[in-house]
């Protein structure tokens, strides 16, 4: 794992707790929690095209959800030439089971915790990007070809990298899937916005699926590139998972899409 920062993240200097990886029962999948010092993890192709993504994966700014929102899709995306990163961004600090003392919280206290934390986050994926793009020759990476994707509370990080860059970490395109962006402050989409690759389901049961919409209208009244896709079945939080419902594919939506952009070959 490659840290983001040489030493402590500025701005939250004074954390001392330590990082987990558990598997967690009621998300039912494996996860990463009490993440204080942010790093990220290359997913490499054999041959690559010279594109990349960089990998948010979800949980509420108290958990990651490393593998289905994670580490498979970096695998997957390896197959078809693209490198990976998987982004361990900054998590909100938890003394016992994270994903468990989140629900155990009351929604305000949930809801206060994430506003304070995304702001961290949204910092580490800036950071992220402005890592990977500066050292885009030692990874066999076109500069102009590195991008962002986010699930969920990933999502929202991916919104900060796609409306707060600076002229070092611009991302080539940017996919939030099923990004919920209630505990970001209102942004801007910039004159030189990315294109945005949008996705989740109408069923969402965090009711997410307008946060996509409103992102897709944002983008479309700054009249930038934008493609939006709605499922009726899929639920939240799907990632890899297969549920035998359309939203299976949705990563092939995404290949398609990048290669649409000419981000598939190698020329």
């Amino acid at each position: 794992m490659i840290p983001l920062y040489p030493g402590a993240a500025p701005g939250s200097e004074s954390w001392t707790h330590s990082e987990q990886n558990y598997f967690s029962e009621l998300f039912n999948t494996q996860v990463v929690t009490n993440v204080a010092q942010p790093t990220l993890t290359p997913f490499l192709p054999e041959h690559g095209s010279g594109t990349a993504v960089i990998i948010a994966p979800g949980g509420g700014f108290h958990a990651l959800s490393i593998d289905s929102e994670g580490n498979e899709v970096a695998r997957w995306l390896n197959r078809q030439g693209i490198a990976a990163f998987v982004l361990r961004y900054r998590l909100v600090p938890t003394e016992q089971e994270a994903v468990a003392e989140m629900f155990q919280k009351k929604p305000e206290v949930a809801r206060a915790d994430m506003a304070r934390i995304a702001p961290l986050a949204g910092a580490d994926g800036l950071r992220a990007m402005q890592l990977v793009k500066a050292r885009a020759d030692e990874f066999n990476l076109d500069v102009n070809r590195v991008g962002f994707m986010g699930f969920s509370a990933g999502g929202a990080v991916a919104v900060t990298t796609a409306t707060a860059y600076g002229s070092d970490n611009r991302p080539a395109f940017v996919a939030p899937i099923y990004a919920g962006t209630g505990s970001l402050d209102e942004f801007i989409v910039p004159e030189d916005a990315p294109p945005v690759f949008l996705l989740a389901a109408s069923d969402d049961q965090l009711g997410l699926a307008k946060d996509s919409v409103n992102l897709y209208n944002a983008w479309i009244a700054a009249e930038k590139s934008a493609e939006l896709h709605l499922y009726a079945a899929g639920g939240h939080g799907f990632g890899m998972r297969k549920q035998t419902l359309p939203s299976d594919s949705w990563i092939e939506l995404f290949a398609s899409w990048l290669a649409d952009r000419g981000l598939l070959n190698t020329d």
